[in-house]
């Protein structure tokens, strides 16, 4: 069965990350950022990864080089490109300053990937039989369009993958109303009665069920069990608007 883990936060620099250490195995370095020891101030404070939120973008880049050292790359080879709640995905090789997409994939140990958060999930697929890996940014809309059909389609054999889900919005912070709830309905479990026309709905119970139909093995799946409600520790949307994001940041290790 899929498991939930506890994510435990590591110092590196004057970040604390949080490290992905179930696929430490496969030569690969994963985490996840939180909030604290960038630059930011307001409600971006501290650590916001995005540029498209208001923040003035000389942090925006500031914060990016301090993760990317904590990933021991260079800052231009932490790549992060603009995410539209699509299902594209880029190769992260191939990346230009405009690319739009919602997954990227490497197979490069000299480059870092990441993805952009603030309640959606954040998934890294890691192949045991291959180097490559892959980011994916999956909200109620990527799900609904495919994102993770997209990304499972790099990989030659889904029984290989294993997938980590990060933090996002649990089933009781996310109140959605018919016109979303109605896309998952066949879902098992992922959706809660919460009064009138309105549900609760669980996207990572969403996702794992994506993953599994597509062919990921159950106990090749982990979870973690933080999630970003309140916007405590990893910027919430539903929690402050405007606010920052966090990131899921991936590297085959050399």
């Amino acid at each position: 069965m899929s498991r939930e883990v506890t994510l435990s936060p590591e110092v590196r620099g004057p970040l604390s990350v949080h490290p992905i250490t179930d696929v430490r195995r496969f030569g690969v370095d994963a985490f996840v950022t939180d909030r604290f020891g960038g630059v930011s101030e307001g409600p971006y404070e501290s650590l916001n990864l995005g540029e498209h939120v208001g923040d003035p973008v000389e942090r925006v880049r500031e914060n990016r080089r301090r993760v990317a050292r904590a990933i021991d790359v260079a800052a231009d080879r932490l790549i992060v490109v603009r995410q539209v709640h699509g299902s594209d995905v880029a190769a992260a090789e191939e990346v230009a300053v405009d690319t739009s997409a919602d997954a990227l994939h490497t197979t490069s140990a000299e480059l870092a990937i990441a993805v952009l958060v603030a309640d959606c999930v954040p998934v890294l697929l890691v192949d045991e039989t291959s180097t490559r890996i892959c980011v994916a940014h999956a909200g109620w809309r990527g799900l609904r369009d495919g994102i993770l059909a997209s990304a499972l389609a790099l990989f030659d054999d889904p029984t290989q993958v294993h997938a980590f889900l990060g933090p996002c919005i649990s089933a009781e912070g996310y109140q959605v109303g018919p016109e979303v709830a109605e896309l998952f309905a066949d879902v098992p479990d992922a959706l809660y009665p919460d009064g009138g026309d309105r549900s609760r709905l669980d996207l990572r119970r969403v996702a794992v069920e994506q993953l599994l139909r597509r062919g990921v093995d159950d106990e090749s799946i982990s979870l973690s069990r933080q999630t970003t409600d309140g916007g405590g520790t990893f910027f919430s949307d539903r929690a402050a608007r405007p606010c920052g994001r966090f990131g899921l940041v991936a590297r085959r290790a050399p």
